[in-house]
């Protein structure tokens, strides 16, 4: 309460109020108005608040003066603390923002270095005519298909399917009625590889000795039953057979290793075939089971029709070749010996994971899901994956793409109605290569997440052994990228405009096949590239941010939608 003796008092105009004076009625308050201060004012109805007026008193000061003197040192040493703790604070943050600015910039840096580099080793990067360089295997390549294409009308598949199975040691099955040109391509490739030609027309009364030649007479003196092969098929390097499904069984044995195994058995003797490829014809598919083995020693097939109704007016204005013509162009293009040797150089060519799984998936499916089943023998498989090799090899490339498999068209059918079955099953399933790209984002949206829960112990410690886990885990998951990039990456430029690039790079695909693919493909490649060369540079971000021990809150800057997902806690895929 207000002391009765305040209550309702008026000081008087001009009075002065001494600063420090102590009011025992208004219960000890020290009035802290300056001194010679003029008052007019009446004091209100306040606890413990007021004024006394006293005569003007010119006092020295007490000690509460001294107290609010070394009150008002403190606040102003405290107020100039307080201004350079503001200051430092400042110049702090200025620090860390230059830094992080320059940690942004060198990861950013980092991160299209590995960018350009992955698009140049993948072979995005192109020379200045827009085509990616080929190897001078792969220009000798693409000049031979040419020349033995030369003369034929619509017969550039038959020509690179024959041209591969002598490079991968292998042999190819032509099926067609008469006079449609089976006989002459093996007569041009026997010029192209300039060795020994064999070519024979079997009956359902061929002996062996038309094949593998008459029975020595010295021998046979000699008490031993053994051939003269020189100018037979053992010793000839092209062969071309024809009407071969009418071997009987005295042949078959003798054929089937031949063709095998490359042996050949004279007498007592095995002898080494010199066989590079033997082109074998037939009007009609084998009809007796024994025929199945010798049917499935021929890894490539291909059903022969005749020339187009559009392509007669081409066909009846051709020149008759001039094999001498041939001959000589073909001097210096590929010999006997680079084609055997082949196998053990695409040794080395990568085979993606993709391309396994989409050939194991396509097995699966000929034998239990087609209609009739389509039996594939492991020998033919195992072949297959040899063949893919080869072929990416000799175009240049170290590894197989999933465009190369579009060849399996013609190593896996039965009949030859599978090979549509086929080819269209391969254009939908390569289409759907992106289909595993979001399992690859969920997986890095995760080791995002355990980043960013971890960060403070692993700005501390980046080294420890949950922070190696984390790097190793973001490293394989950025290696599976990469490599379903390589897999996709010949595919993901087929283009209208780009079909000339396509056949550079993938020499054994003709450009009807490239153009029918590329109707079905190239929307559908372009988008699940796109994606996934963003899902390739979320790793990278992530591997280098941790590999660089960055401060943590730089993975929000550089990765915004994973960092929104992570904060909301929603799917990245709704971010």
């Amino acid at each position: 309460k207000v002391p009765r003796q305040v209550r309702g008092l008026t000081l008087a105009q001009g009075s002065m109020v001494s600063q420090g004076i102590r009011c025992a009625s208004l219960g000890g308050i020290r009035l802290r108005a300056p001194q010679s201060t003029l008052v007019n004012r009446t004091v209100r109805s306040r606890p413990n608040v007021g004024y006394t007026c006293t005569q003007p008193v010119h006092s020295r000061p007490c000690g509460y003066r001294k107290v609010q003197l070394k009150r008002q040192t403190r606040l102003q040493c405290r107020a100039t603390s307080e201004g350079d703790d503001q200051e430092a604070w400042k110049v702090q943050l200025r620090e860390n923002e230059a830094r992080d600015s320059e940690d942004m910039d060198a990861v950013g840096q980092e991160i299209d270095m590995r960018m350009e580099e992955l698009l140049a080793r993948q072979g995005v990067q192109v020379n200045g005519n827009g085509n990616t360089p080929k190897t001078q295997l792969a220009d000798r390549v693409a000049e031979a298909l040419s020349l033995l294409e030369s003369g034929l009308i619509e017969r550039g598949t038959e020509v690179r399917l024959m041209l591969l199975a002598a490079f991968c040691g292998e042999h190819l099955l032509l099926l067609g009625p008469p006079g449609t040109a089976k006989s002459e391509l093996g007569r041009r490739l026997s010029l192209l590889c300039k060795g020994r030609y064999f070519e024979r027309l079997l009956t359902r009364f061929s002996v062996p000795e038309e094949l593998f030649g008459p029975l020595s007479l010295k021998g046979l003196e000699q008490d031993e039953y053994i051939r003269a092969i020189d100018g037979y098929l053992p010793t000839a390097d092209v062969a071309f057979v024809d009407e071969i499904f009418k071997a009987n069984s005295a042949i078959l044995n003798s054929l089937l290793t031949i063709l095998n195994e490359g042996l050949f058995d004279n007498g007592s003797e095995r002898v080494r075939v010199p066989l590079t490829c033997m082109v074998g014809a037939s009007n009609e598919l084998p009809e007796s089971e024994e025929l199945d083995a010798l049917y499935d020693r021929f890894l490539f097939r291909k059903m022969v029709d005749q020339v187009s109704p559009a392509a007669l007016k081409d066909l009846l204005a051709l020149n008759p070749l001039d094999e001498r013509a041939l001959l000589e162009a073909s001097e210096s293009l590929i010999s006997s010996n680079e084609m055997r040797s082949a196998s053990v150089e695409a040794s080395s060519v990568a085979v993606p994971d993709s391309v396994v799984d989409l050939i194991c998936d396509l097995r699966i499916w000929l034998q239990e899901s087609c209609e009739p089943p389509v039996y594939i023998s492991d020998r033919r498989l195992v072949k297959s994956i040899n063949m893919l090799k080869i072929a990416a090899w000799t175009s240049g490339r170290s590894s197989v793409s999933e465009y190369d498999c579009l060849l399996l068209q013609h190593t896996f059918w039965q009949r030859p109605e599978d090979a549509e079955k086929i080819f269209r099953w391969l254009i939908e399933r390569i289409g759907e290569s992106g289909a595993g790209l979001k399992q690859a984002q969920y997986l890095l949206a995760e080791l995002y997440n355990r980043a960013c829960r971890q960060e403070d112990k692993l700005e501390v410690d980046r080294d420890s052994d949950e922070g190696q886990a984390l790097k190793e885990e973001v490293t394989a998951i950025r290696e599976m990228l990469e490599s379903r990039f390589e897999s996709m990456q010949g595919p993901s430029r087929m283009s209208a405009e780009g079909q000339g690039q396509i056949e550079n790079e993938h020499i054994w695909l003709t450009s009807m096949d490239i153009q029918e693919a590329s109707q079905t493909l190239d929307p559908i490649l372009r988008k699940n590239k796109k994606e996934l060369l963003n899902l390739i540079k979320d790793a990278i971000t992530l591997e280098v941010v941790i590999m660089r021990k960055s401060r943590p809150h730089i993975l929000a800057m550089l990765m915004p939608t994973y960092w929104k997902a992570f904060i909301r806690g929603i799917d990245i895929t709704q971010a």
